[in-house]
């Protein structure tokens, strides 16, 4: 009834076998903390899925570039009582692409719209950097430097933003998925206080090239994403935990094939 208030009057059958299944596959469990979650080798790619995106969502830079937007707007000719409606501005931007990424997320999949974000994000912040250090020399520059703000921002709504807080659900079974939760929501807190605590002195030691630690995050990111993470566009919980489970026991299957006919029988028994 519940689901049929909230979906309205639409076909609900596959919807409600998939998680009549997934509540079958757990039945008899109890509700997982955060540390049963490090240490079951079951779910050790799905952990450091959401370790390794949740801690990109805030190490990125994403947030840094509204420290410099103020600087950037007033050399490009922003008049100063305008500028922070400009901030604004962008800060809209960020909301209006993460509602778009919801809407088109079950469309594009997962994974092009994290790997596309974080690759466009890695490029603007090449730019971005170049643009900082010609903005004196040449006078075009602090409009590139404002467009480069605008871009980044575009960039981590369109992708980070808008399915970085969907992985745990689809990753996770009902057991797991609060603890999942909680971690997630302890890497970003802590992350966003390290990057506002350390970005004053990356700004003070790399000056205008203060973007390059946050161009590793989103390159090796967006590796991560390329090479480790599954799409999860289209399938059941126990399709993607299907995935997951050959990634996770992989070691272990490899050894059992290096065994020999008895050890095998041995093994199995």
């Amino acid at each position: 009834a519940a689901l049929q208030k909230l979906r309205g009057n639409s076909d609900l059958s596959a919807e409600l076998e998939e998680m009549l299944a997934e509540q079958a596959a757990v039945k008899g469990q109890r509700a997982k903390n955060p540390w049963e979650l490090f240490r079951n080798p079951a779910l050790r790619w799905q952990v450091v899925s959401i370790v390794v995106l949740s801690s990109a969502m805030q190490l990125c830079g994403n947030d840094s570039m509204y420290f410099y937007a103020a600087y950037v707007f007033q050399e490009a000719g922003i008049p100063q009582d305008k500028i922070p409606y400009v901030v604004i501005g962008t800060g809209s931007c960020e909301l209006i692409t993460s509602v778009t990424c919801n809407m088109i997320i079950d469309y594009a999949g997962r994974r092009p719209l994290l790997l596309g974000g974080y690759i466009f994000m890695a490029g603007w912040a090449i730019v971005f950097m170049v643009a900082l250090s010609q903005q004196t020399q040449i006078s075009w520059m602090p409009y590139l430097s404002m467009a480069c703000i605008f871009a980044y921002i575009l960039s981590f709504g369109i992708g980070p933003a808008g399915v970085t807080g969907v992985l745990p659900t689809e990753v996770f079974d009902q057991m797991s998925r609060p603890a999942a939760y909680m971690i997630c929501g302890s890497l970003l807190w802590f992350n966003l206080f390290l990057v506002g605590t350390a970005f004053p002195f990356i700004v003070k030691s790399l000056a205008h090239f203060c973007y390059v630690p946050f161009l590793v995050v989103c390159v090796c990111t967006a590796l991560y994403v390329g090479f480790f993470l599954p799409e999860t566009k289209g399938k059941s919980f126990l399709e993607i935990s299907e995935e997951f489970k050959k990634r996770n026991f992989k070691a272990q299957t490899r050894a059992v094939f290096y065994k020999g006919p008895e050890e095998i029988k041995s093994t199995v028994l």
